[in-house]
């Protein structure tokens, strides 16, 4: 089943906690106290936040039908998960090349200038079942829909 992460800006008041449970949930711990104090390094959130003014919203990989970051991908690190119609990536066989960052229509695969790697993209949480951003998200300016565009409640 195809899944998609919806932004209503609408509902959004800013309070950045989809980068938060992001981070956390990508982290070794899983805890957000460990996430954010501890000494482990800390993961790169999945998403982007934009806000200007009295607007803010978050985006991340809408996991698109014809992803062109996976066709432009050199080595199959950028691949779509036949299942489930996520998009994610292979840390292990990316060379840094950046042509999905280039070809991305939204702009949210992140960088690791350090490593010349994609350090971060949206991946719906696939190892935990259920999108953290969604799932925490106080006001609901973040839902998942499925194939019809009907939301999918945890």
């Amino acid at each position: 089943m195809v899944k998609k992460i919806l932004i209503r800006e609408e509902y959004c008041i800013g309070c950045r906690l989809c980068e938060v449970f992001c981070i956390t949930e990508h982290s070794k711990t899983k805890d957000i106290i460990k996430t954010f104090k501890g000494n482990e390094p800390r993961p790169v959130s999945g998403i982007y936040f934009e806000e200007v003014g009295y607007i803010s919203f978050a985006i991340q990989c809408r996991h698109c039908q014809d992803p062109p970051c996976v066709e432009s991908c050199l080595t199959g690190a950028m691949y779509k998960n036949r299942k489930t119609g996520a998009i994610l990536y292979n840390k292990e066989k990316c060379v840094g090349c950046w042509m999905c960052v280039m070809v991305c229509p939204l702009g949210v695969i992140k960088v690791d200038l350090k490593n010349k790697k994609v350090a971060s993209k949206c991946d719906l949480c696939i190892e935990s079942g259920f999108p953290a951003c969604v799932k925490n998200c106080p006001n609901e300016a973040i839902i998942l829909v499925d194939e019809k565009g009907e939301r999918i409640e945890e």
